[in-house]
């Protein structure tokens, strides 16, 4: 009762404040729209995909090996798990690593400091067909490593480098400067510091770039058919090229003949994405009320 006092003496409140500002009122009804709008969006999308998908899903296309009947896109769910975590191992402690250097190590209003940020944010707003090019002229090209899935964890880690380094700025700017204070004041050092105080509340803020960076990952295709390829079975060796999920749904959605296992792959993508995702999230949380 008494909560339910407190909500209505402030939505009375609320409302005399939007009848002396009108426009008040109206912001916050576009705002509301405008968020009304993105979820109705997001979860027609994801209806209409479970919809068209899900009777497709059939065994054989979940068989182990490929061909021309099953289009099995068990292979390809293997090589979107290799192609993701190589390309984490490569990009993470890149990305982590400058974005300690930027706020830990390197002085406020460095101009340096502002043109490595620029940088980074014009590199995300580059379309990844251009990224597949530079890898396939620089790392299948002029590297030698042929199409394969090394050089397309190597053009992927290159795209999702500035998410996840400006992401874990942001998250240890975030880390209030008294932890460093105090942890400096019982005599611990600077690396000490931030492997023990700062790295560790800033991991919820870290674990979310890395989860927009696997998502991605998981859902390229332009940049990954000129350096990865689209062979279609499971990859051997990392040398080897091999399709991913992505890759998989666009062929045969493009060929024609397999529209509705194409369907069927979009939604093993979506479910594959948001386990991924979901995990990833709880063990941010974890870290988060550990710390």
């Amino acid at each position: 009762m008494v909560n339910y006092a407190i909500n209505k003496i402030t939505l009375r409140q609320r409302l005399r404040e939007y009848k002396k500002k009108p426009i008040s009122f109206l912001l916050l009804l576009i705002v509301g729209l405008a968020a009304l709008f993105s979820a109705t969006a997001l979860v027609f999308i994801i209806i209409y995909i479970i919809i068209m998908g899900v009777p497709h899903l059939t065994p054989d296309l979940f068989a182990l090996k490929y061909n021309s009947d099953n289009v099995s896109c068990m292979p390809a769910i293997i090589n979107t798990l290799i192609i993701t975590v190589l390309t984490l191992i490569i990009s993470v402690p890149f990305g982590i690593g400058s974005a300690i250097y930027l706020v830990e190590y390197a002085k406020r209003g460095n101009k340096f400091v502002k043109v490595i940020r620029t940088m980074a944010e014009t590199l995300s707003g580059i379309p990844s067909i251009v990224y597949g090019l530079f890898g396939m002229l620089f790392f299948v090209t002029a590297l030698h490593w042929r199409i394969s899935l090394l050089a397309g964890a190597f053009t992927l880690a290159i795209m999702v480098l500035p998410t996840i380094m400006r992401t874990t700025e942001e998250a240890l700017i975030t880390v209030p400067d008294s932890y460093r204070e105090g942890s400096f004041g019982l005599g611990a050092g600077k690396l000490r510091t931030i492997i023990k105080i700062i790295l560790p509340s800033a991991m919820p803020g870290i674990l979310a770039g890395i989860i927009l960076a696997v998502g991605r990952i998981a859902g390229e295709t332009a940049a990954l058919l000129y350096t990865s390829g689209s062979a279609t079975g499971t990859v051997s060796s990392i040398m080897d090229s091999g399709r991913t999920l992505a890759i998989h749904m666009y062929v045969l959605a493009n060929e024609g003949l397999h529209t509705d296992q194409a369907w069927g792959t979009a939604v093993v993508l979506l479910i594959l994405v948001l386990v991924i995702n979901t995990l990833s999230a709880f063990i941010a949380k974890k870290l988060s009320s550990k710390n």
